[in-house]
C-alpha cells in the first residue's frame, strides 16, 4: 500500500484526535449547558476531560499488549471474552454507524447552505448529503495517511475560522450576562442540570475509536501515541471553553429557551448569536467553522469504524478488501443520512449512552483485567491503582444520568 511508505507524524494524529473530537457535540455544548451556565460547565469540562483522556490511554495501555491492526473487536473479546465482546461490539457499532449517519446529515444540510450562499443554488438534501458522504469516503477509503493530510488542512481552516469567530463575539462579551446577573438574569439554582449535561460532555471528547487506528498507524510507539491524545484533547479542551465562554457572554441564559424551544440545533443558535452580534463576518466565520468541524468528524469517526469494520470481517488491506470495507462501513450511514436527513441532533442524542459503555466502561474493565493477568509493557495509564475505579464510577454515573434524561426524569431547562 502507497501509504505505508511515509512516516506517521505526531502533528497528524493529534489532528485526527482533535479533528474526532470537535464536531456536532461542541455545538451542543452551549445548549445543553444552558441550565447549569458557565461556572459549572467549566467544571464539567474539565472533569470530562480528564476522565476521557484517562479512558484513552488505559485503552492504549491495552492495545500494546497486541499487534498494530487489532481493534476493539480482538482486544475486548481476548481480554474479556465472548460476552463482553457482544456487548462492546453492538455499542460500538451503534455509536460510530450513529455519528457518520450524524455526520452525512449534517455535512448535507452545510454543503446546501454554503452553494446557496457563494453561487446561489441549492440542490436537494438527497444530492448534498450524497456529495458530501462520497467525497470524504473516498478519502477513508484511500488510505489513513490521506485522512491525516486532509486532516491537518481542515483542522487549520477550523483554527482560522475559530480564531476569527472568537475573537468577534469575545470582544462583545458582558460579564453581567456570563456570570447571569443582572442583564438578561433568569436567576434560580443551576448546579441541578449538571448531571442532565454530563453525557453530552462524555460525548464531546469521545474519539476513542481512533486509538486502535493510531496504534496500527504508528505501531507500537506509545509515548508518541500518548502525545497525540494529549495534545488532540486539549486542543478541543481549550476550544470548548472558549466556545461555551464565548456562547455564554453574548447570549443570555434566559435566550437559550427560544433555542431549546426550537429544537436546538445549530442554526437557533448561530441566530441566537447573531442577534446579539453586530457582524456579518463573525457569522460567516461560524458557518466555515461548523462546516469544517463535521467533515474532521466524519474523518476521524468514519477511520475509526473503518478499521473496526476491518479487523471484524477480516478484510485485508488490499484495494479490494478497502472496497469492502467501505460498502460496510459507510453504505448504512449514508442511505439513512439520505432516506432521513434531519435526524443529526437526534442521532447525536442517542449515541451518548453507548458511548459511555465503550469509551469509559468497557476500557476501565479491560484495563484491570490485562493488568492482572499480563506483565507490564512499559506503558501505564495515569491514576495507578484509582484508575480503574474512578473510571467506573465515572461511566456508571453518567449512563444512569443519561437514561433518566431520555426518559425525562431529570430536571431540564426550558
Amino acid at each position: 500500500m502507497t501509504h505505508c511508505a511515509h512516516r506517521p507524524s505526531i502533528l497528524g494524529g493529534t489532528m485526527i484526535i482533535a479533528g474526532t473530537s470537535i464536531g456536532a457535540s461542541m455545538l451542543a455544548l452551549p445548549t445543553i449547558s444552558a441550565g447549569m451556565w458557565f461556572q459549572w460547565s467549566v467544571l464539567i469540562l474539565l472533569l470530562s476531560w480528564a476522565m476521557m483522556l484517562l479512558s484513552s490511554q488505559a485503552l492504549l495501555e491495552v492495545n500494546l499488549h497486541y499487534e498494530p491492526g487489532a481493534s476493539f473487536h480482538t482486544l475486548v473479546k481476548d481480554t474479556l471474552g465472548p460476552s463482553w465482546s457482544v456487548i462492546n461490539g453492538a455499542a460500538v457499532a451503534f455509536v460510530l454507524y450513529i455519528l457518520v449517519y450524524a455526520y452525512v446529515s449534517g455535512g448535507g444540510s452545510i454543503v446546501r447552505h454554503s452553494l446557496l450562499v457563494t453561487i446561489g443554488y441549492e440542490p436537494s438534501k438527497l444530492v448534498a448529503g450524497l456529495t458530501f458522504a462520497l467525497l470524504l469516503t473516498a478519502c477513508v477509503w484511500w488510505s489513513t495517511w490521506i485522512v491525516d493530510r486532509i486532516s491537518v488542512i481542515m483542522m487549520g481552516g477550523m483554527v482560522v475560522s475559530f480564531a476569527l469567530s472568537m475573537t468577534g463575539m469575545l470582544s462583545e462579551i458582558r460579564a453581567g450576562v456570563l456570570f447571569d446577573m443582572g442583564e438578561g438574569s433568569s436567576g434560580g439554582d443551576s448546579a441541578i442540570f449538571i448531571w442532565g449535561a454530563l453525557s453530552t460532555y462524555l460525548t464531546s471528547f469521545c474519539f476513542h475509536a481512533s486509538v486502535p487506528s493510531l496504534v496500527k498507524y504508528f505501531g507500537k510507539q506509545p509515548y508518541q501515541i500518548n502525545r497525540c491524545l494529549v495534545g488532540g484533547t486539549v486542543i478541543a479542551l481549550a476550544c470548548y471553553l472558549l466556545w461555551i465562554m464565548a456562547c455564554d457572554g453574548t447570549i443570555p441564559r434566559a435566550g437559550f429557551r427560544d433555542v431549546i424551544a426550537a429544537g436546538g440545533n445549530v442554526g437557533d443558535l448561530v441566530k441566537a448569536a447573531g442577534a446579539n452580534l453586530n457582524s456579518s463576518l463573525i457569522l460567516r466565520m461560524l458557518e466555515a467553522f461548523s462546516s469544517l468541524a463535521v467533515a474532521t468528524s466524519f474523518l476521524g469517526a468514519g477511520l475509526g469504524l473503518f478499521d473496526y469494520m476491518a479487523d471484524l470481517c477480516k478484510f485485508d488491506d488490499s484495494r479490494a478488501g478497502r472496497t469492502k470495507t467501505t460498502l460496510i462501513t459507510f453504505l448504512p450511514p449514508t442511505l439513512g443520512g439520505l432516506l432521513w436527513p434531519d435526524g443529526f441532533l437526534l442521532a447525536i442524542g442517542w449515541a451518548g449512552l453507548a458511548a459511555t459503555i465503550w469509551s469509559v466502561i468497557i476500557p476501565a474493565v479491560m484495563l484491570r483485567a490485562c493488568r492482572a493477568r499480563r506483565p507490564a509493557n512499559g506503558f501505564r495509564a495515569r491514576g495507578g491503582k484509582a484508575a480503574v475505579p474512578a473510571l467506573l464510577i465515572f461511566g456508571i454515573v453518567t449512563a444512569i444520568c443519561h437514561t433518566l434524561f431520555v426518559f425525562d426524569i431529570l430536571p431540564m431547562y426550558k
